[in-house]
């Protein structure tokens, strides 16, 4: 497809028929975790199509968290377009992705997860349910609430998951797209709570990966070298420490079981789509809302600045989209806001700090930045350019400094290395750039 004809798609069809939109979310999936994107030891037919007839992303990012519990920072970022510091994770006063597009004319429905309180999920959605709203659950027992017009969600109201969770998001957002009938073009929510842990996957999907036939990540390590400021939390407590590979092939196989298994209702999505014949007229993203370890570098959890716990799947498909389009440009997650805001012509909020990617996608432009920034806590720091990736400790004074293009797994940390002490400077000048940037507050003197 020629640039100019991609330009003329995107610019026609909000003129004609305003798209529909569907993003779809998981929660702790790794970026690496798509066969079409090149794993070879785990089944994502669904996502492999989006990948095949439409657009990937290979570096999206979340920024980071201000917290343990990553998912809520993260997700308050992608609904609001803002960055690590400047939004607050239940999204008080700050108009949401959703409620954005309500105001122009959708016709919203959410379901699943949403990890940013009630206030902010009535304002932002007509309809809806079955929602969650907390973090991590039993898979099997998830609580939820029914879609309450008023607002208010009383905890009267909850009650536990007949079914899987994966499955039950699955049928609402399947049962919307078949008994929608309104004029209005929709905005469905979809957010799953898979694959985080407890990684139980569905019965009949239990023995789908056999652990013995499974690679360990690359980057693997019984142990982190050192203390990262974060080896106490909760999901670095998953197992015991020196990491045994048995158990990390096993949390492998349950984890991709997962992901299969959420890849089928992804799968489902897109048939109720096809039904309707919106596919055509209808936006399609899958993402999740960040990375996980998993046994590299000798973490299971998210708490980190590592590649692989900041970056996640990014797939989108839609009109005017090429087919097969990839581009490895520095994206953020909150870059996906005014990213369709600008595809379906609705003006964006001030103070949104995403940029749109519809020039990536249409071969425009290389990229929208050229680094990335990550924070976690007052503990880590991270910028990543398309060589040089740093990470910073600041509570114990110590730097990390790897050469991506040749050790795109961070395994040789080249800080000390004197040849490269130039090099570090200038990636170190970078990081406190990024943050005086994005107002991080280890930017600010003592007391401001």
């Amino acid at each position: 497809m020629s640039r100019a004809l991609f330009a003329l798609l995107v610019a026609a069809a909000p003129a004609t028929a305003a798209p529909n939109v569907v993003f779809i979310c998981s929660d702790d999936q790794r970026a690496d975790t798509v066969a079409a994107l090149g794993n070879r030891h785990i089944r994502t037919p669904a996502l492999d199509r989006m990948a095949r007839d439409g657009f990937a992303f290979t570096n999206a990012y979340c920024m980071g968290s201000t917290q343990p519990a990553v998912c809520v920072p993260s997700r308050a970022m992608f609904l609001t377009g803002r960055s690590l510091f400047r939004v607050n994770d239940q999204l008080r006063d700050l108009p949401t992705w959703p409620e954005t597009f309500r105001r122009a004319g959708y016709h919203t429905f959410g379901v699943g997860k949403w990890h940013n309180g009630p206030a902010s999920f009535a304002r932002s959605f007509d309809a809806g349910g079955p929602v969650f709203f907390g973090g991590m659950s039993d898979q099997n027992k998830v609580p939820v609430h029914p879609f309450d017009p008023s607002g208010a969600y009383p905890k009267t109201n909850l009650r536990t998951g007949s079914e899987y969770s994966t499955t039950m998001f699955g049928d609402a957002a399947v049962r919307f797209l078949t008994d929608y009938r309104g004029e209005k073009p929709f905005f469905l929510y979809l957010t799953f709570t898979s694959p985080h842990d407890p990684r139980t996957p569905p019965a009949r999907a239990e023995k789908q990966y056999d652990p013995a036939t499974l690679p360990l990540p690359r980057n693997f390590l019984p142990r982190h070298p050192f203390d990262n400021g974060e080896l106490a939390v909760r999901d670095e407590k998953l197992l015991d420490r020196p990491l045994a590979e048995a158990d990390l092939r096993r949390e492998l196989a349950a984890y991709y079981a997962m992901i299969s298994h959420v890849d089928s209702q992804v799968g489902r999505v897109y048939e109720a789509l096809a039904r309707r014949d919106v596919l055509r007229n209808t936006i399609v993203i899958f993402a999740s809302d960040h990375g996980l370890a998993l046994g590299s570098h000798g973490l299971l959890g998210k708490q980190n600045l590592y590649e692989h716990s900041m970056k996640a799947p990014l797939l989108m498909t839609g009109p005017g989209i090429p087919a097969g389009g990839r581009s490895a440009a520095f994206v953020y997650l909150f870059d996906l806001f005014p990213t369709v805001a600008e595809w379906c012509d609705v003006k964006p909020p001030a103070g949104v700090d995403g940029r749109s990617l519809l020039g990536v996608v249409a071969g425009r432009q290389a990229g929208v930045r050229e680094s990335v920034f990550g924070a976690y806590r007052d503990v880590q720091r991270s910028v990543r350019t398309a060589r040089w990736k740093l990470i910073r400790y600041p509570k114990i004074d110590r730097t990390q400094l790897f050469d991506l293009r040749a050790d795109p797994d961070e395994m040789h940390d080249l800080s000390a290395d004197a040849a490269h002490a130039a090099t570090l400077r200038e990636v170190l000048d970078r990081l406190r750039a990024e943050q005086r940037n994005y107002d991080d507050p280890l930017s600010r003197p003592p007391g401001k």
